[in-house]
């Protein structure tokens, strides 16, 4: 194989053609953030991946890893034994794909991607003894995420299925949930669909430090933000024995009026609204 012999605007394409046609396992190094996305991505897609050693400078990882979607679903397939990260600090690599069969070293123009290989065998050779010793060598990657799967079966246990169903739509419109600080990170996206049911405060921070979301302080400073803000408000609730706890509620009209897959979208607008 001299080449992919195709031009993509996707580095995911030429992942799915290597990959979809892998056996045994696969060594993916010194991808770039954007391919270490969709790298994932395709993964998740496959009905019977291949399992692949992913390999990659560890500024790569950690800015990839922000974005929550990403990293729980890498968390899935970490734990599925699909996928399994490395960080190194080498340089200079380029970017390519490591199977039984062949390598490909992916090519950037522009937007533009392609694959130049080869299936020499002995060239194959030596480069899967290469790689799989720099994989061994480097260190390996701590996921802080939970498994998304973990996400959804503990919100449907704790909440029942129609919030587990609004927060799974609220990320599938989105492209990315990043911690940003401004944007719609997870802990956002959580409060939000809260509110839109009407929980409490507590509870859903409770949940979110059981499952590793995110600790209770930092829904409680997420609160308070989107409150300043006007998305979210809230109401007291007595209790028996302590302070009141709160109930979340939708601020804004027309996070009130909007439609579960829109949520997201016109909670962004209005962040942005207020930074403008």
């Amino acid at each position: 194989m001299s080449s992919l012999k195709t031009v993509e605007s996707d580095v995911a394409s030429i992942h799915r053609t290597v990959l979809g046609e892998a056996t045994g396992e696969a060594f993916v190094a010194f991808p770039s953030v954007a391919a270490v996305e969709r790298l994932v991505e395709v993964l998740s897609q496959f009905d019977e991946p291949p399992t692949v050693r992913l390999l990659a400078l560890e500024g790569t990882l950690k800015t990839a890893m922000e974005d929550f979607i990403v990293a729980s679903t890498t968390a899935d397939l970490v734990a599925e034994g699909t996928l399994s990260l490395r960080a190194t600090e080498a340089t200079g690599a380029s970017s390519l794909i490591v199977t039984d069969e062949t390598v490909v070293t992916i090519v950037t123009a522009g937007s533009l991607f392609t694959g130049l290989g080869t299936d020499n065998e002995e060239f194959v050779a030596s480069a899967r003894e290469k790689y799989a010793t720099a994989f061994e060598g480097a260190e390996p990657f701590s996921l802080r995420t939970p498994p998304i799967s973990r996400v959804h079966e503990t919100l449907a246990e704790t909440f029942g299925g129609e919030v587990d169903a609004d927060f799974g739509r609220v990320l599938d419109s989105l492209e990315t949930a990043r911690g940003d600080g401004e944007g719609l990170d997870e802990v956002t996206i959580s409060l939000l669909v809260a509110a839109k049911h009407e929980l409490q405060l507590y509870d859903i921070s409770r949940w979110g430090e059981d499952t590793g979301v995110a600790s209770k302080a930092t829904f409680s400073r997420t609160k308070t933000r989107l409150e300043d803000r006007g998305l979210i408000d809230t109401t007291k609730v007595p209790i028996d024995v302590g302070r009141p706890r709160l109930r979340l509620l939708l601020g804004d009209e027309r996070l009130q009026e909007a439609d579960i897959d829109d949520l997201a979208s016109v909670a962004q607008e209005l962040l942005s609204a207020e930074t403008a």
